[in-house]
């Protein structure tokens, strides 16, 4: 006698909804709280009209985020298969079919980019341009060494100056500098990882890995590195004559900074990471407690007494 299995339709849908939220990748959704940068240095975190449109830009750039990555799985879903990590993947592995994606991508972007014309129009424009910048490089852009890592950068630095948009604050050149350098640290740092893990299939995964070497990505990584240190300690420097608010504590936040890039730096090249940043900015326990006071000591800073002076 034969037995057939009946898959019953409520097991189905769970089992569907589990794997689109993983395709969301919500771990990732950590590189968003750029957007509350706008929020605490403008000195409005008091200001609950301003919080609430931070947190709504927040959870948009989560979704139009979150839409991306989904055209992303689906479009390389059989370079997927050939990494050892991302082969897992839902869509990758057969888990959740193409049609069942691109459904909810469009669902996501037409919801996130229409709400977003609802705090204000130019934001509504920033994110479209992100989406648009983002579905460029996912469908060829990325495939074009160096361009691709400024890409990766350019999107960080949209989300900084979209946080400051999404409160009617204009975006300080510093704010710009600061997010460029640092977010090429990190992409350079993922193409090392990548190159690291593959090794000999590097280009069978991602075909401009093997215009890069390893040399020179940690060329690249110093370059940049440096740079947002440099960049951070200049606009600390001169926040205590040009700020409005005059912030002269605001350079004792800088050791915070370079600790985090060190740490950084040492996990890629200690520990292999980097290939993953979200997940190694929230679990790496002494990048997480630095990162947390960086933030108290910018509170200090900039919301403490205005006649506060470090000499």
């Amino acid at each position: 006698m034969s037995h057939t299995t009946t898959i019953h339709p409520a097991s189905e849908a769970i089992r569907v909804a589990r794997g689109l939220a993983r395709c969301l990748r919500p771990h990732q959704w950590v590189k968003n709280v750029l957007v509350f940068g706008g929020l605490l240095f403008s000195q409005s975190l008091s200001d609950p009209i301003a919080v609430l449109h931070s947190i709504h830009a927040f959870l948009l750039f989560c979704f139009a985020a979150s839409s991306i990555y989904l055209l992303n799985d689906v479009k390389d879903r059989d370079e997927d298969r050939l990494h050892p990590e991302k082969r897992l993947r839902p869509i990758a592995s057969g888990a959740i079919s193409p049609t069942i994606a691109i459904a909810t991508m469009l669902l996501l972007s037409i919801g996130s980019l229409g709400s977003a014309y609802t705090i204000n129009w130019t934001f509504g424009v920033l994110l479209s341009g992100y989406f648009l910048m983002n579905v460029a490089y996912t469908l060829g852009l990325k495939k074009i060494v160096i361009l691709d890592v400024m890409l990766i950068a350019a999107g960080f630095v949209l989300r900084a100056v979209g946080g400051a948009i999404a409160i009617g604050e204009p975006a300080s050149s510093w704010m710009v500098l600061c997010t460029m350098t640092l977010a090429l640290l990190v992409g350079f740092g993922k193409r090392r990882n990548e190159l690291a893990v593959l090794q000999g299939n590097a280009k069978d995964h991602r075909s401009n890995l093997e215009e890069y070497s390893l040399p020179f990505l940690d060329v690249m990584m110093t370059i940049s590195g440096a740079a947002a240190v440099i960049m951070y300690a200049l606009y600390t420097a001169a926040a205590a004559h040009f700020r409005a608010d005059h912030a002269p504590m605001l350079v004792l936040t800088t050791p915070f900074v370079i600790y985090g890039i060190f740490r950084y730096l040492y996990l890629v090249h200690r520990q292999a990471g980097g290939g993953d940043p979200s997940k190694l900015f929230v679990s790496d326990k002494p990048f997480v407690i630095n990162g947390v006071l960086w933030v108290l000591a910018c509170c200090v800073a900039i919301y403490g007494p205005s006649h506060w002076a470090i000499w």
